[in-house]
């Protein structure tokens, strides 16, 4: 019933989905600090958002504690869909330069290079304090 209603067809098989799920985790994992900062600005937006829903000020600060926790949850588990859409342009890209047997080893060599990265740089800014 849902397909009769998209007017085109596509297919996603487990090694696009891998692929895909690997270039993003590598990307999420090598700018950390830009995942940082999206999860800050979706906690802003979420917050101006939710404060325009209520109409008084002494109920607003009363719910204050769960709401900044449901919109700091909110807010990474949005974080992710960017870094999503450059991961399926990233598998996109390898799948056309080099073909399909190859976006998923570069995407778990991405992902392992990116991580190792990260565990450097983190461990650099505690040596830094």
């Amino acid at each position: 019933m849902v397909f009769e209603l998209v007017p085109f067809s596509f297919t996603l098989d487990s090694a696009t989905l891998a692929g895909i799920g690997l270039w993003s985790l590598a990307l999420y994992l090598g700018f950390s600090p830009v995942g940082d900062w999206v999860i800050l600005q979706l906690q802003r937006w979420f917050d101006r958002a939710e404060r325009s829903l209520y109409l008084s000020q002494e109920e607003y600060d009363r719910t204050r504690d769960v709401r900044t926790s449901v919109n700091s949850l909110s807010a990474s588990l949005f974080s992710v869909v960017p870094f999503l859409m450059v991961g399926i342009l990233c598998n996109y890209g390898v799948e056309m330069g080099l073909g399909r047997s190859w976006a998923v080893s570069m995407g778990l060599l991405a992902c392992m290079s990116c991580g190792i990265y990260e565990l450097g740089r983190r461990s650099s800014e505690t040596l830094k304090d």
